[in-house]
This record gives structure tokens, C-alpha cells and sequence, in this order.
């Protein structure tokens, strides 16, 4: 290699070694620090002993755990699919170029940037039994108040409601700005086709928006499996655990009982079923798209 050649290879890795020292800093080395930690009892005060993948083995007979993840399982099910269809929905009926679509566009984006604290504030006032609004909505038609917050079978659909409410401004703007790529070319050839709207959705619409909606799921289905701050601040994972999350769990063990260990071992769990889901869903959909490609 010339003088010149080993200089502009030492200036591109010049270029890019803040990037990779932050990104082994910050990624990689705690994410090894983090298998290891699993694999020992140990507390904030000291590493502990080593155990080897005890903690692992105790993970698979703990029932608080496995209703942990049963939980953020049926929680991520009720959210991503309702979530991706209104989302899509509203992007389709506010693509449109008017004042009135963009005044609704930022209303529908607004609570997107409210943090988790005001979301889940929001909604307590909401779903209050005794002084909510649907409380009172309930009363005044003569209904007995249901317990959204209380009860077993619908502590998980008031989180999923919650989320869903508070995650629509994000996938909506990706679904806008899919469906703006979109050549008007390919709706007027439709058009002279006669094709009717149901139509031109199934085959014109959804298609060139492939990408777009496998984004989107794979995004809110990441998201959503490490769902948190409204399982913590608006139910506690009550009632009896009903609607505990994975990383609930993982929370309680950490700060609450200081078994740092076997709460490292549950976040390496949770973290290799959200890179198995996701791959998963990854390679589902381009197998098939090369199918249909084959065809």
C-alpha cells in the first residue's frame, strides 16, 4: 500500500473511531458486562459469586416471572395490530393537502411527545371508577362503573388503550409519508381501470406501503415488549400481578429486592425474544415477498 493509501485509510478510521469508541461504550461493553452479571448472585455492592446460569434455571420456575411475560405477551398482541390499523386509517383519511388535515395531523401527533407521567395522569382521570370520566359517563346512564384499574381481565386492555393512545402520532407519520411516495401515476392508470377505492387499496395502496407497514411493526412490537412506565405508574402491576410486565419485573427484582444478578438474567431474556420476534417477523415478510416475487 502507498504512503498516500495508508493515510487516507488512517483518516477514515480517524472519522469513524469517536463514533465506534462511544458505540463499544455505550452498546457492547455493557451488554457483555451484562451476560456476565447474569451468570453471578450478586447486588449493587459486590459482584457476587458465580453461579453459572442458575439464575436461568430459577427464571423458568418462577411463576411471577412467566405471568410476567404471558402478560407483556397478550399486552403487546392487544396493542400492535389495533395500533397499526388506526394508525394507517388516519393517515390514509389526513393525506391530504388542507389546513383542516395538517390542524388534525398535529392534534393526533400531540400526544406523542407528552412523557409517560402526563400519559398516565391523563388516563387515571379517565378510568377512575369512582371520579373518572367514563366513571361518571357510566353512572349517568345508569351503569355500575367498571374497575379498569382493579380488576384482573381489564387492567391489561386499559394499559393497551393507554399505549395505544399515547404511541398513534409516530406510525401515522410513517404511514403519511409512505403513502406521499406513492407516483399519483399509479392511482390515475387505476383510475382508467375503473377500479373501485377497496380496490385501489388492496392492490395499489397497501402493496407500496410494504415497507412502511413492516417498519412499523417491527418498531411498536419492540416497543411494546418493553413496556414499562404505564404497567408501573398507572396499575403497579396490580391487581395480583395481572398486569405486571417483563420489564416491570425486572425493575422490581433490581430496585426492590437488590438481586441484581438474576434481574440482569431476566433483561438478557427479555432482549433475545425481542431480537427472536423480531427477526422472526423480518424474515416472515420477505419470505413472503420473494414468494410472491417467484410467482
Amino acid at each position: 500500500m502507498t504512503l498516500g493509501g495508508r493515510r487516507a485509510q488512517l483518516e477514515g478510521f480517524a472519522f469513524v473511531a469517536p463514533f465506534l469508541i462511544l458505540y463499544v461504550f455505550l452498546l457492547i461493553y455493557p451488554l457483555l458486562r451484562g451476560i456476565l452479571l447474569s451468570l453471578h448472585l450478586a447486588d449493587p455492592f459486590d459482584d457476587g459469586r458465580f453461579v453459572g446460569l442458575g439464575n436461568y434455571a430459577q427464571l423458568a420456575a418462577d411463576p411471577v416471572f412467566l405471568q410476567s411475560m404471558w402478560n407483556t405477551f397478550k399486552v403487546t398482541l392487544m396493542i400492535v395490530p389495533v395500533l397499526t390499523v388506526i394508525a394507517l386509517a388516519l393517515a390514509l383519511a389526513l393525506n391530504r393537502a388542507t389546513r383542516g388535515a395538517a390542524i388534525f395531523r398535529g392534534i393526533f401527533f400531540a400526544s406523542s411527545v407528552l412523557s409517560v407521567t402526563i400519559v398516565t395522569l391523563i388516563w387515571r382521570f379517565v378510568l377512575a371508577p369512582d371520579a373518572g370520566l367514563l366513571g361518571e359517563l357510566w353512572t349517568a346512564l345508569g351503569w355500575e362503573p367498571l374497575p379498569f384499574l382493579s380488576h384482573p381481565d381489564l387492567a391489561l386492555p386499559a394499559l393497551a388503550i393507554t399505549t395505544i393512545w399515547w404511541s398513534l402520532g409516530l406510525p401515522m407519520m410513517l404511514f403519511l409519508a409512505g403513502l406521499q411516495q406513492i407516483p399519483e401515476d399509479i392511482y390515475e392508470a387505476a383510475a382508467l381501470d375503473r377500479a373501485t377505492k377497496w380496490t385501489t387499496f388492496w392492490r395499489v395502496t397497501l402493496p407500496s406501503l410494504r415497507h412502511t407497514l413492516i417498519l412499523v411493526i417491527m418498531l411498536q412490537t419492540a416497543a411494546q415488549l418493553q413496556l414499562f412506565g404505564q404497567a408501573q405508574l398507572l396499575t403497579a402491576g396490580g391487581p395480583s400481578g395481572a398486569s405486571r410486565t417483563a420489564v416491570l419485573f425486572i425493575f422490581e427484582v433490581a430496585f426492590g429486592r437488590w438481586e441484581i444478578g438474576y434481574a440482569t438474567a431476566a433483561a438478557e431474556v427479555l432482549f433475545l425474544l425481542i431480537v427472536a420476534v423480531t427477526f422472526a417477523q423480518y424474515w416472515l415478510t420477505t419470505r413472503n415477498q420473494e414468494s410472491s416475487r417467484g410467482r
